[in-house]
């Protein structure tokens, strides 16, 4: 493997374990802290318009957050991940078959998503709050296809791009849409950003590669 396709895979697994993060569970101190660190290295050149953004967005919410206390920060942003996706009654349910028109919420879409998981030999952990085709479990299912990408089960291309066809790429920019529409607070702004950046991104990928 090149040193461009190990910096590519290290990319791609660095963006989907941190939209994983941002999205599985309200955000905890060490999330905050790593995330206001001198650790964190965001991209110099141009990627694609929605990644630009969300990137921008990013910065922008670090460089005002990074002399706060950490304990404060962290607050804030599980008061904002609890009114958009918590409740009671949250205006956003990040949920594929919320989303989708040939399905009821929590209906057999659910099955379908799961054969999906089943079709490539993936079951989703267990510890996960939320049900199968919550956004944070489909993103740890894209996680799994990457890393057995990286370690040469190039099949796994294939079940990625039927994956975004079927089912990844029909309704998250209907959601990131939400989150913009929905939220003033910077972050996840540029959660939402990333995350519609980041579909497309690796649809493109599967695409090429399947």
């Amino acid at each position: 493997m090149s040193v461009n396709q190990r910096a590519l895979y290290d990319a791609r697994t660095e963006l989907v374990n941190f939209l994983i993060d941002a999205f599985v569970d309200v955000p905890d101190e060490a999330f905050v802290e790593t995330l206001l660190s001198e650790d964190v290295m965001l991209p110099e050149d141009s990627v694609s318009e929605d990644l630009d953004r969300g990137f921008a967005a990013l910065e922008a919410f670090i460089e005002e957050n990074r002399h706060r206390d950490v304990a404060d920060v962290q607050a804030d942003l599980e008061r904002e991940f609890t009114r958009l996706f918590v409740g009671p009654r949250p205006p956003i349910l990040p949920h594929e078959t919320y989303y989708r028109d040939d399905t009821d919420f929590r209906g057999e879409g659910l099955a379908e998503v799961e054969a999906s998981y089943g079709a490539a030999g993936w079951s989703p952990p267990e510890d996960y709050p939320e049900e199968n085709d919550y956004v944070a479990v489909e993103l740890a299912f894209l996680r799994n296809l990457i890393r057995r990408q990286r370690a040469g089960y190039e099949e796994t291309f294939g079940y990625q791009r039927v994956f975004h066809e079927e089912h990844l790429s029909e309704w998250i920019d209907d959601l990131a849409a939400d989150v913009h529409e929905r939220t003033d607070e910077r972050f996840y702004a540029a959660v939402a950003a990333l995350l519609e950046g980041y579909i497309a991104f690796e649809e493109e990928i599967s695409v090429q590669m399947a």
